[in-house]
C-alpha cells in the first residue's frame, strides 16, 4: 500500500530583504495511513514550517509533499489541524467553536451538530455545550479544540506543540485521551513536541529533526505495546528509546549526518 504522506527533499528557505534563512534542508520521509508519527527537536529546527508546508498553508522553496499521490499545491481540506493555544472565538459558546469549520466549509450545520456532541461526551465535556472558552480550564480549552479538528472527520490530524502550554499533569492526562481517541478513530495524526518522552509515548514512529536547518536525522520506530499507560515510562525499552533521542539531538551516535527515511 503506497504511503499516505510522502515528504520528498523538502527544503525551505525565507527571505527577508538581503537576508536569508534556511529552515528546512532536503527533509524526506513517508507516513503510512493510520500512523502516529511525531517530529521531535530543538526550538527553531522547522518542526512547524514542516507542518505547514505539508498542510497547504507554506509552499516548500525545493521539494515536494504528496498526500495519496497528490502533490500538495493549497491547503488541504480534508485534515484538522490543532496549535498550542486552543484559538477559540471567546464569544462563541463551546459547541459554536467546535462547529466552526462545518461553517467555514459552507456545509449544512445540522447533521454535524449530533457529531459535535459525540466529540465533546468522547473527551469529557457533555454537558458544558453552552459554556464560553473563559469559562474552561486550559486543558478543557484544548479538548474542545480537538473535538473541533476531528468535527469533519477528517483523515488527517496535523498537531502543532497541542500542550505544550498545560502543566505537566494535565498535560499527561491529555496524551492518554489523544491515544484512546486515537485507537477508536484510526486518523493519522503528524504530531510536533519538544518532548522526548511525550514523542515516544504516544508515537509508531519518531522523526527527530536537527538543528536548523532542519535535517531529518533518524527515524525511529517505537515497539513499545499498545494501549499504552504512564506507567510504561518507568520501563527499561522506554528509557533506551529516550536517550536514544536525546543522544541524537545532542550530537552523537551520528547525530550530525542526515539521513531520508519511511515510517513504515
Amino acid at each position: 500500500m503506497p504511503p499516505l504522506i510522502a515528504i520528498q527533499e523538502v527544503s525551505k528557505v525565507f527571505a527577508n530583504g538581503a537576508k536569508t534563512v534556511s529552515a528546512l534542508d532536503r527533509v524526506s520521509f513517508t507516513i503510512d495511513k493510520g500512523d502516529f508519527v511525531s517530529i521531535v527537536g530543538a526550538s527553531g529546527c522547522g518542526k512547524s514550517t514542516l507542518l505547514k508546508i505539508i498542510s497547504g498553508l507554506l509552499p516548500p522553496t525545493s521539494g515536494k509533499v504528496a498526500i495519496d499521490g497528490e502533490a500538495v499545491s493549497r491547503p488541504l481540506e480534508n485534515v484538522g489541524m490543532i496549535f498550542q493555544t486552543p484559538v477559540l472565538l471567546k464569544w462563541r459558546q463551546v459547541l459554536s467553536n467546535v462547529l466552526l469549520p462545518v461553517e467555514f466549509a459552507r456545509l449544512d450545520v445540522t447533521p454535524y451538530v449530533q457529531r459535535a456532541r459525540g466529540l465533546l461526551k468522547l473527551v469529557g465535556l457533555e454537558g458544558f455545550e453552552e459554556m464560553y472558552p473563559h469559562q474552561l480550564s486550559g486543558g478543557m480549552q484544548q479538548r474542545v479544540s480537538l473535538c473541533r479538528a476531528l468535527v469533519t472527520d477528517p483523515q488527517l490530524l496535523l498537531m502543532d506543540e497541542p500542550f505544550g502550554a498545560l502543566d505537566a499533569m494535565t498535560r499527561d492526562e491529555l496524551d492518554v485521551e489523544l491515544l484512546r481517541i486515537w485507537e477508536e478513530k484510526k486518523k493519522t495524526v503528524l504530531f510536533v513536541t519538544h518532548s522526548i518522552q511525550e514523542a515516544v509515548f504516544l508515537s509508531d514512529t519518531v522523526a527527530v529533526m536537527s538543528a536548523r536547518p532542519g535535517r531529518l536525522l533518524e527515524i525511529l520506530r517505537i515497539d513499545l505495546p499498545r494501549p499504552r499507560t504512564m506507567e510504561m515510562m518507568s520501563t527499561g525499552k522506554f528509557g533506551e528509546y529516550t536517550l536514544k533521542i536525546r543522544a541524537l539531538l545532542a550530537g552523537t551516535e551520528g547525530g550530525a549526518k542526515a539521513v531520508s527515511g519511511s515510517t513504515a
